[in-house]
């Protein structure tokens, strides 16, 4: 590969990170759809721009959005199935004028966990086709123990209050069975999405937008507008309270979990941060935040690199289905070029992470939270309506349901993610197209 070849590849990533750094502030706004209409749009003119090319500015673009997604999630609650974890303590923090140190504190994870990534790849090539053969016949058993433990982690968290026994035991596993309840009709719109979709063959790339936006999003919205929060003014601080043992342990946490849900299919990055941070009994809010953003950012970026691995050419995650379609990797230079963008893009995205979190701090200032927030439900259903037509806004419409019943009944929006475990893992099993016959959906 000759060097101005190279040069014009580490722009291209660079360019791509500073548009998606941009447009991650935009709430609810996923990469992944960004990139398919970007796709769409290059199909009508093949050749006009180089597959390689645009392979590495896909690689920027998750690169910046897996650093600033954090951004939205905590000053406008609009999480992503990666991100949604983060939420609940970004909330907190925010109500405590600290949503700036929160944003901080999940990008240096996020930093971190790529910085890790960086120096895990000279292994890579060695280790992860060796690791994918040994793991491959295995997937089904792991992927169900990974569901088991989402339910169970639902387990009954108390007896309650109050002297009627009733009311206690109800208070105790009305959570449980909220869980239980997101998980299986979330799992059951994902069956009708996989097998029958109400969509169009034109829209199919885009399948799962308006449930995601519905299960994940939107309810965070309604939330936001029933409660009528008022924003408080922020703090900004001149350092952050954590000691390097703690960064290092929070970073490290957020890998193991990182790595984990980019290697295993279906597995996101929130889930993995969970089991991961309970693996290490992680209770501290700064230790979670940074291992939430080492874990979105290692299952982003992990997951597209594993498909320049020589060797292995994994494809985990949209952006790497969708390049996949385009252009392969095949030599171990396209691999370090690779990882070397990803650095200069994270670098570069991190930067980006202090105005844009001051331009959000100064919208919300100068904006009513609640005009804040009718914008953003205007503009999801303006996104949905637009990309799916009215299908998407009725697909839409049955997800916000199902992604209102943990925000009302108190159990984990991880169980939401039911509508990918449940087809999936029944189809690694063999079962998924008995059931959706059973369902009549085939």
């Amino acid at each position: 590969m000759e060097t101005t070849h190279m040069l014009v590849c580490l722009v291209a990533a660079g360019l791509g990170s500073a548009i998606a750094a941009i447009l991650a502030i935009v709430p609810a706004l996923h990469v992944y759809n960004v990139a398919g209409a970007m796709l769409l749009a290059l199909s009508a003119s093949p050749g006009s721009v180089s597959s390689e090319i645009v392979s590495f500015f896909f690689l920027g673009m998750v690169t910046g959005y897996a650093l600033c997604n954090v951004i939205p999630s905590v000053f406008l609650s609009t999480p992503d199935e990666s991100t949604l974890f983060v939420v609940l303590p970004g909330q907190k923090y925010l109500m405590q004028r600290r949503g700036y140190e929160a944003v901080l504190l999940t990008g240096i994870g996020g930093l971190g966990g790529i910085g890790t990534l960086a120096a895990l790849s000279p292994f890579a090539p060695a280790v992860a086709p060796g690791l994918y053969r040994l793991l491959s016949p295995h997937l089904p058993w792991i992927l169900w123990t990974v569901i088991a433990y989402v339910l169970l982690s639902e387990w009954p968290k108390g007896a309650g209050r109050g002297s009627d026994r009733w009311k206690r035991w109800w208070h105790g596993w009305k959570g449980l069975f909220a869980g239980l309840t997101t998980f299986v009709l979330s799992g059951l719109l994902g069956l009708v999405l996989f097998y029958r979709s109400p969509l169009s063959p034109r829209v199919a790339f885009q399948n799962l937008l308006p449930a995601f936006l519905g299960l994940f999003a939107i309810p965070c919205i309604l939330q936001n507008l029933l409660s009528r929060l008022e924003f408080p003014s922020q703090h900004i601080p001149h350092s952050l309270d954590i000691t390097p043992l703690g960064l290092v342990q929070g970073i490290l946490s957020g890998v193991l979990g990182g790595l984990f849900a980019a290697f295993f299919p279906v597995v996101t990055g929130g889930v993995g941060g969970l089991i991961a941070g309970h693996a290490t009994s992680q209770r501290d809010d700064r230790l979670f935040l940074i291992a939430q953003g080492a874990s979105k950012a290692t299952y982003y970026i992990g997951g597209f690199l594993l498909f320049f691995v020589p060797g292995l050419h994994l494809t985990r995650g949209g952006m790497a289905l969708m390049t996949s379609t385009i252009w392969s990797a095949h030599t171990p230079q396209v691999y370090y070029l690779a990882v070397t963008a990803v650095m200069l893009s994270a670098i570069f995205s991190f930067f980006l992470l202090f105005p844009l979190t001051h331009l959000t701090i100064g919208l919300l200032a100068s904006v009513h939270y609640r005009w804040i927030s009718l914008s953003t439900l205007g503009l999801l259903l303006l996104i949905v309506a637009a990309m799916t037509g009215g299908s998407g806004l009725l697909i839409c419409l049955v997800a916000t349901g199902i992604g209102l019943i943990p925000v009302l009944w108190g159990s984990r929006r991880m169980n939401s993610l039911g509508i990918l475990l449940l087809p999936i893992g029944l189809n690694m099993i063999g079962i998924g197209s008995a059931v959706a016959r059973w369902l009549q959906l085939i």
